[in-house]
């Protein structure tokens, strides 16, 4: 940066490359994107909220609030269901001097511009067809972030409810008001985790009590 800090870090780790962007600060800067060479990439928002995330069948676009913005599929990928969705061109600026743009899985770049120069970073990759069979299962949540995703999913009901509150203070029949889609979709979705994951029949129970009650 002008300022002097660093801006992009190229790593190797192993035989992966690694490209990670850091925000504009000499002392515990925050991580603000991370590019693998195996596909996997995400970009956060300043607050540190996931903002866009990618891996080798896809990737999805979300908002500060963990709410999925839109979502897409490379060409060469194996979906388990439903037909391919394919990528609209997303350009976003991580701060004042850095710029992704996301093309496809092999035209990705983090552009950097200061001082009226500018210097390009290619981090796409493409993974073969013939590597599709190789490709590592899905990862699957561990029992504390299926708890916390219970729990964030619980205090957005609340706050839902206490709005049809707030904005229906005589009405008796606020409470009979359907909840968002996106709730109800992200509860059926947890309600299925509980049944596909690995996890204790105690915690399984507690999280369904949390996201039913």
């Amino acid at each position: 940066y002008p300022s002097g800090n660093l801006a992009i870090i190229v790593v190797r780790d192993k035989k992966r490359l690694i490209c990670i962007v850091q925000e504009d600060k000499l002392n515990n800067a925050e991580i603000q994107a991370v590019f693998k060479s195996n596909g996997r990439n995400t970009c956060y928002y300043p607050n540190g909220a996931v903002w866009i995330n990618m891996n080798i069948q896809g990737g999805q676009y979300l908002d500060q609030a963990g709410n999925r913005v839109r979502r897409w599929t490379w060409p060469n990928s194996v979906v388990s269901s439903g037909a391919h969705v394919p990528l609209s061109p997303i350009f976003i600026s991580l701060n004042r001097h850095v710029g992704v743009r996301i093309l496809g899985q092999d035209k990705i770049a983090v552009s950097f511009l200061a001082m009226g120069q500018q210097a390009k970073f290619n981090v796409g990759t493409k993974v073969q067809v013939s590597d599709i069979g190789r490709l590592p299962p899905p990862a699957r949540l561990g029992e504390d972030e299926l708890l916390l995703l219970a729990i964030r999913v619980r205090i957005l009901w609340l706050f839902d409810r206490l709005r049809g509150c707030l904005n229906f203070p005589s009405n008796k029949q606020w409470d009979k008001i359907k909840p968002p889609a996106y709730l109800i979709t992200q509860t059926l979705k947890i309600l299925q985790l509980c049944t596909t994951s690995d996890i204790s029949d105690e915690l399984r129970s507690s999280v369904r009590a949390i996201v039913n009650a």
